[in-house]
């Protein structure tokens, strides 16, 4: 057991939002490879997931209160277009990385946030992923950046958002220790994302699934 703790730990490598490429899970993710992996990522059923983490109690405007640590940074650029629905996309879609990562740190430690702003697919490899954090021991740290974020409207109700990740400033850390597993940054540090959103009854956009490709050409500096 301790001989395979650093692997997984090694695993985690990844940035504030390897969340989200876990969640290629079960779809067509094109990319391939070591750097979209971690041991035992795909365990456990969907349905008992999704009822582990479903959306609870919310702050009095209706949406959860969402901090992260002071060591973790998330930024957002792109963040209006003009279009009020699409302002509403991309707000709901940086909430729910956020959530994510609130989970991930004990910041969210009833996963409230995780529920709200995710649903079908997207909820249980995020899921997935926070377990596979707690059975490590380790948390996040450092900072990742999202830019070229363009949303397409599908319907009232439907929303497609492409944008690019720059991972190459975070890090997994060691809750015990206080390691920080750094990793050189490499074209892997930048990542394509192409999620799907679908707004609910109480008119939030919920992250329904999300496909990644790591190194991705169009996402390099």
């Amino acid at each position: 057991m301790n001989r395979r703790r650093p692997t997984l730990l090694a695993a985690l490598t990844l940035t504030a939002t390897a969340a989200l490429t876990l969640s290629a899970c079960g779809s067509d993710d094109s990319a391939s490879g070591e750097s979209n992996k971690i041991a035992g990522a795909d365990t456990g059923s969907e349905a008992s997931a999704s009822a582990s983490f479903s959306a609870t109690s919310a702050a009095d405007d209706g949406r959860p209160k969402i901090d992260l640590p002071s060591d973790l940074k998330l930024v957002f650029e792109d963040t209006e277009t003009g279009d009020p629905v699409k302002d509403a996309v991309l707000a709901d879609s940086a909430a729910r990385m956020r959530a994510v990562d609130a989970a991930i740190t004990g910041t969210d430690p009833k996963a409230e946030a995780l529920g709200f702003y995710n649903t079908g697919k997207a909820l249980t490899a995020a899921v997935s992923w926070v377990e596979q954090f707690e059975k490590a021991s380790a948390t996040l740290t450092g900072e990742a950046r999202y830019f070229d974020r363009k949303v397409t409207l599908k319907s009232d109700t439907s929303a497609v958002l492409t944008f690019c990740a720059d991972e190459s400033k975070g890090f997994s850390k060691d809750k015990k220790t206080g390691e920080i597993a750094k990793t050189p940054v490499t074209k892997n540090s930048y990542v394509l994302y192409n999620t799907r959103l679908d707004k609910n009854a109480e008119g939030v956009w919920q992250t329904a699934q999300i496909i990644s490709t790591r190194g991705a050409a169009q996402c390099q500096p």
